[in-house]
């Protein structure tokens, strides 16, 4: 893969292992003093940045922006996919938890999979769907917290797929997915997907979108544009129908939270897998990572340990804990991670812990976070799970519809077995950092398997290596894959490979190498990151984007 230009600037020499690398972000921190918006497209950022300027407020800005991304990121997320959020309300001055996430259909019986001589569901196609849980999520949002209408909510949107807008360079390469699939819509001549600089219109989409303007989420879920999506799934043999998009609701929950060096770390609980990152960090806290420095082989080989661990536990406990009890208080406590960390041998890798399901390692999604002038704060994390979803997307309606029907288990003993109206383990995770009770950093990380892990790098850049928002973004990343045994050596554990960017320097990698770890040598990993900081003492807001995606941060 062609290497960002923002990454270019990487580590270039080590002078020794407390020291930082020698490391330049690729671009400057952007600093606002009155609202910002940051995700993975710099029209959809904009979009944002306008309802704030028009008296929106950050629940406002991020439908709007949501919205946009769903039009220009298409094969990331959409409307035919799931949408977290963790908001701040400055008016009660508490965090909220939103899972916008749909459940599966009715329909979907593992006797039926069972019955077609399936012993795994599908990685796409119509036996892959679940609920689209994305505009109940907007509306849920707006109801509660929002200031604005989706008439002007997704009006710019409209616009932009109406007279058309350019296609950056990164999502130009995702795009070329579309090609040889049921994505008509998204495939200008019928056969080729936009190159960077064309110009894309999506007229049918502005179609649907201006149904849900006028007449609400229930256009989606009750009305035409649920009618055709019950039509459109009986013609491909898929198992969502009109029913369950009628019987669908998003569920408020209250956000989990560790601390970590005088900060609080606030994920969501199960069906996601935002307390894995809560775990690692539970187990990494008591190193003295801040002396060991990111050029140490010490702080890598831990992060990858703690890694194992947490993921071993997301393996066996996630799931919908309407459907079975998930240990999650227990899960993310002190007095477990005291003793799962003797289980780490600091001069040799765990061979033999699993490291979950190797499906969830593939995915495309889209963050964003907005703060605005009263610091109310959201972030917002939205996906079609693998790029485009399904692969199918309704020509009648203009986008995809998401695939995260294939987490399930078919498995009967597995915790996250499939069952009717259940909701699938969950790959997009956002997360916000709380100090002395108020808001201080709100980011993500995209990229499936990646995100608690990259959650986990982002924040000790910044809280034990002291690096700014940009940078922490920015900065050389790993990302472990893979269970305890490769492909082709059955029974030959190795407890997965360490892919690790070329900034990573040589060094390092020999050294873990020799502790037993496999590294895998990558330009960059999968995944993106945005983040807002508020700055304890100015109040300024500071914004981060990363080169691994084409978005940036937006303030006014």
């Amino acid at each position: 893969m062609r290497l960002a230009a923002g990454l270019l600037m990487m580590l270039t020499s080590i002078v020794s292992a407390q020291e930082k690398p020698a490391f330049k972000a690729g671009r400057s921190v952007v600093m606002a003093p009155h609202g910002m918006v940051a995700t993975s497209h710099p029209l959809a950022a904009q979009v944002g940045v306008d309802i704030l300027r028009n008296g929106g407020n950050a629940f406002d800005a991020a439908i709007a922006t949501s919205a946009a991304m769903g039009l220009m990121e298409p094969m990331s997320c959409g409307i035919g996919g799931d949408l977290f959020a963790i908001v701040w309300d400055a008016k009660t001055q508490k965090l909220y938890g939103l899972q916008a996430n749909g459940r599966a259909p009715m329909a979907a019986t593992r006797k039926l999979f069972a019955d077609r001589g399936l012993d795994e569901i599908p990685a796409t196609g119509p036996l892959s769907w679940s609920v689209p849980g994305c505009v109940d999520g907007w509306d849920e949002l707006r109801k509660r917290f929002g200031t604005m209408n989706f008439d002007k909510l997704l009006a710019p949107s409209i616009a932009y797929a109406e007279k058309g807008f350019p296609v950056p360079e990164v999502i130009a390469g995702y795009w070329k997915g579309a090609e040889g699939r049921h994505l008509k819509v998204y495939l200008p001549d019928g056969q080729h997907a936009p190159k960077a600089g064309d110009m894309f219109k999506n007229p049918v989409l502005a179609a649907t979108y201006r149904e849900i303007a006028t007449k609400g989420r229930d256009a989606f879920y009750k009305g035409d544009i649920a009618a055709k999506l019950d039509a459109f799934s009986k013609k491909h043999g898929g198992l969502l129908t009109a029913d369950d998009l009628a019987k669908h609701t998003s569920t408020w929950t209250e956000p989990v939270k560790t601390s970590y060096h005088g900060y609080d770390v606030w994920e969501l609980p199960p069906p996601g897998q935002g307390i894995a990152a809560l775990q690692m960090l539970n187990i990494l806290e008591p190193f003295d990572l801040k002396k060991l420095g990111p050029a140490s082989p010490d702080y890598w080989h831990l992060l990858t340990e703690a890694k194992k661990l947490a993921y071993a536990d997301r393996a066996k406990y996630y799931t919908d804990p309407e459907f079975a009890k998930v240990p999650t208080t227990e899960l993310i406590g002190k007095p477990y991670a005291d003793e799962r960390r003797k289980l780490i041998d600091t001069k040799h890798a765990m061979k033999q812990v699993p490291a979950g399901d190797a499906k969830v390692g593939k995915a495309d999604t889209i963050y964003l976070c907005v703060v605005d002038d009263q610091r109310n704060c959201v972030s917002l994390i939205q996906s079609n799970y693998f790029g485009f979803g399904s692969g199918y997307a309704p020509e009648a309606l203009g986008f995809a519809l998401q695939n995260r029907g294939t987490l399930f288990s078919l498995d009967e003993n597995h915790a996250n077995r499939l069952e009717p109206g259940k909701r699938p383990f969950h790959t997009i995770i956002p997360a916000m950092v709380t100090k002395e009770g108020k808001p201080a950093f709100v980011f993500g990380v995209m990229g499936g398997d990646m995100q608690p892990q990259g959650h986990v790098q982002v924040l000790i850049n910044m809280l034990d290596f002291g690096m700014n928002v940009q940078e922490a973004g920015e900065f050389p990343r790993v990302e472990h894959t893979g269970s305890a045994t490769p492909t082709g050596h059955p029974g030959a554990p190795t407890g997965g490979t360490i892919h690790a960017e070329y900034g990573i320097p040589e060094s390092v990698v020999a050294e873990l190498c020799k502790r037993g770890h496999i590294v895998d040598r990558v330009r960059k990993n999968g995944g993106g990151y945005q983040g807002i900081w508020i700055d304890p003492k100015t109040g300024v807001l500071q914004g981060g984007s990363e080169a691994r995606k084409d978005g940036m941060a937006v303030g006014y």
